[in-house]
C-alpha cells in the first residue's frame, strides 16, 4: 500500500466552546483521543492530518500538540467565521503558517455547494480564497469541501476556480496525487480498535459505491 495515503480530518477538540450545528458533536473529540490518534501516526508518512472548521482548538490544543510529535497538517478555515467565538481569528491563522502548517479554504460559510447559488459560489469557491491569502500570506488553492458533498457541478466548479485539491470525507485511503482526495473522520467514541481499522485503510464496499455515486450524479 506504499502507493496510497490515508487522510484524516480532525474537527473539534475538548470543552466546545460555541453552539455547535445538528450533528457536529459526533465529530467533536476529547483531548485524550486526540492524544491517542497523534501518537498512533507518528512516523506513519502516509497519513495525512487536515482540520476542518477553523475552530479555536486548532491553535489552543492542537498545534502544540502536533509540534510535541513532529507532526504537520492542513488546515481549512472558514473565511465567514473568522474571529466569532469558538472559531479562529486571523491572529490564530497566522500562527498555523508561522508554525509550519498549511491553510486551504472551507468556504465561507458551511453551506452544502451542491445548492448554492451562483453569488454564494462566488463568495464560497473565490471570495474565501482571497481572505485567506490575505490573512496567511500563502495562497491559498486548496479546498475541503463542506459535509463531504459535492457532485458533478461541484467539482467542475472547483476546477474553473482553480482549486489544485479537494478533499472529501469519503472514507479510506487515497492516491498521493489525485486531484480527489478521500478523508475519514476522527469520531466522538474512537477507540483503539477504531485506530488500528482506520489507519490500514479499511474501506466498505458501501462507500466506494457512494464514492462513484457523487461523482456521477
Amino acid at each position: 500500500m506504499g502507493d496510497s495515503v490515508i487522510n484524516l480530518t480532525v474537527h473539534g477538540i475538548g470543552p466546545t466552546c460555541r453552539t455547535l450545528d445538528p450533528g457536529e458533536d459526533l465529530t467533536w473529540v476529547s483531548v485524550e483521543r486526540f492524544e491517542q490518534v497523534m501518537d498512533a501516526v507518528v512516523n506513519r508518512p502516509e497519513v495525512r492530518i487536515t482540520f476542518d472548521d477553523g475552530n479555536a482548538s486548532d491553535v489552543e490544543i492542537a498545534l502544540p500538540r502536533l509540534l510535541e510529535r513532529g507532526l504537520d497538517a492542513e488546515f481549512f478555515v472558514l473565511a465567514g467565521e473568522l474571529g466569532k467565538p469558538g472559531r479562529l481569528d486571523e491572529d490564530g491563522v497566522r500562527t498555523l503558517v508561522a508554525s509550519g502548517m498549511r491553510v486551504g479554504s472551507h468556504g465561507w460559510a458551511h453551506r452544502d455547494w451542491r445548492g448554492i447559488s451562483p453569488r454564494e459560489a462566488e463568495q464560497e469557491l473565490t471570495e474565501a480564497h482571497q481572505v485567506l491569502t490575505k490573512v496567511s500570506g500563502r495562497r491559498v488553492t486548496r479546498v475541503a469541501i463542506p459535509f463531504g458533498s459535492y457532485d458533478r457541478r461541484v467539482l467542475a466548479r472547483l476546477r474553473t476556480a482553480g482549486v489544485t485539491r479537494a478533499y472529501t470525507s469519503d472514507g479510506g485511503r487515497a492516491r498521493p496525487g489525485d486531484w480527489l482526495q478521500a478523508r475519514t473522520s476522527l469520531k466522538h467514541d474512537l477507540d483503539a480498535a477504531w485506530i488500528e481499522r482506520t489507519l490500514l485503510g479499511h474501506v466498505s464496499v458501501r462507500d466506494l459505491g457512494a464514492r462513484l455515486y457523487k461523482r456521477m450524479r
